[in-house]
């Protein structure tokens, strides 16, 4: 069986892509059963070990709300840091930048939404008003030497409100860079996306400069997504490792983007990442034993160890 694709490289696309790791935190924030801190900060070292440069850590949302992520403070005081490598963290509030720059956080990232019904049920803010709450997060993260990252959700349809206008993504979308975010990354939260609405949008906002893409597979459309967002210019596209994921707000939302599926496609189209398809795999597999589950990775059920009969 062939362990890596054969590698052509194809016209019009970049030469190297940053994945941004989701798997520890949009990827676990969705299991029922809570992972113990020390499977997460191995996971964590063993996606750096694998080759990734970005991984976002945790998230201090409150508990609350997102119980799996109750022990951020003890993930970041105990895991390993690897020199090189950014272990951005999400914040939805000051409360939350107070905890990050407690822990000595260099990186985090805060989440808007693109429609009116999703920031009432993910923020319990109205689509304007979210902006009240990022202000003051995002200066005063500034002013703390830390960089920015905004996620917009819902950018292509809402499970409530149906597809997204892109003037309206566009607009949010915009108001977040002006905040002095370095990096938007537009989520397609439900799945819903198709390779021409993704150019389009990218379009809308005038190229892909500062822009990152973060698909769900639900209609299994991510990779063909990733596609388009690669030919509009776009270098930085999320994933999370064996394909796990979801969103806590919105029922419909299924896995992200499987890491191992991306890298087989990129290195096939002679793309550089710098990642090991086979410690990924590994890093799946291991993972996957952890939750009790095998992995959804299309990649990882091919090289992995086949199940006994």
């Amino acid at each position: 069986m062939m362990r890596e694709p054969y590698g052509v490289r194809a016209e019009g696309l970049p030469e190297r892509v940053t994945i941004y790791e989701v798997g520890p935190r949009d990827g676990l924030q969705n299991e029922s059963a809570v992972i113990p801190v020390e499977v997460k900060a191995e996971f964590i070292t063993r996606l750096a070990a694998a080759g990734h440069r970005v991984i976002e850590a945790t998230s201090f949302v409150h508990p609350k709300w997102v119980p799996q992520l109750a022990d951020a403070s003890e993930l970041l005081a105990g895991m390993e840091r690897v020199p090189g490598v950014r272990y951005p963290v999400l914040v939805p509030n000051e409360r939350g930048l107070d905890r990050a720059l407690e822990h000595g956080v260099q990186e985090i990232a805060i989440f808007g939404s693109a429609t009116e019904t999703f920031a009432a049920k993910n923020l319990n803010r109205t689509l304007d008003s979210q902006f009240e709450m990022f202000e003051p997060v995002v200066a005063r993260a500034l002013e703390h030497g830390l960089k920015v990252r905004a996620y917009v959700s819902m950018c292509f349809g809402d499970p409530w409100e149906g597809p997204t206008p892109i003037g309206q993504v566009v607009t949010v979308g915009r108001r977040l860079l002006d905040l002095g975010c370095f990096e938007l990354s537009l989520g397609d939260t439900i799945g819903v996306a198709t390779p021409g609405h993704v150019s389009a949008l990218i379009e809308a906002f005038g190229g892909p400069s500062r822009l990152a893409v973060h698909f769900h597979d639900t209609y299994g459309q991510a990779l063909a997504n990733t596609l388009a967002a690669l030919r509009e210019g776009v270098t930085v596209v999320d994933a999370s490792t064996g394909g796990i994921g979801g969103c806590p707000y919105a029922e419909s939302a299924t896995g992200n983007l499987a890491t191992e599926d991306l890298v087989w496609m990129l290195h096939g189209l002679g793309i550089e990442t710098g990642l090991n398809l086979e410690s990924l795999v590994e890093t799946s597999t291991w993972l996957a034993e952890r939750l009790g589950r095998p992995s959804t990775s299309r990649v990882v059920q091919a090289l992995g160890p086949k199940p006994a009969r």
